[in-house]
């Protein structure tokens, strides 16, 4: 990862980004709810043009460092990532609005971390180690 140069700023917009679902549930213990969120975050990602260096998806949360082009803010980027994630599990797995109430499937709280006093290593580490076994 390397220090982006642009007309008029030079920087790295990288993160390490946690958040979790609502009620704290675990709907990611099924497999196919976690591939499913994971193939959305990735093509947020894609669309936006964000750059994936590690996703994990957890049984009840999600890890991923990532890193977001110099317009975009932390808080739109993770709107982007929640707010597209949360539509499509809900329209593929109509049966989780039961558990879920008033459409809300993420929790309002996050975790964010400029990852620029860290190496890229360290984070993919971190995160990597961090996974749970299934």
């Amino acid at each position: 990862m390397e220090i982006n140069r642009f007309r008029h700023a030079a920087g790295q917009n990288a993160f390490h980004f946690v958040w979790k679902p609502k009620y704290a549930k675990d709907p990611f213990k099924f497999a196919k709810l976690r591939d499913l969120c994971e193939q959305v975050l990735r093509e947020v990602a894609a669309k936006h043009k964000f750059e994936v260096y590690e996703l994990i998806v957890q049984p009840d949360h999600i890890h991923i460092f990532v890193e977001v082009p110099h317009t975009i803010s932390v808080s739109k980027a993770l709107q982007l990532f929640k707010g597209y994630s949360a539509y499509r599990i809900f329209k593929q797995h109509p049966w989780l609005r039961r558990h879920f109430r008033r459409g809300h499937f993420w929790s309002s709280g996050k975790f964010f971390r400029s990852v620029g006093n860290v190496t890229t290593e360290t984070i993919k580490h971190y995160i990597s180690s961090s996974q749970g076994a299934w």
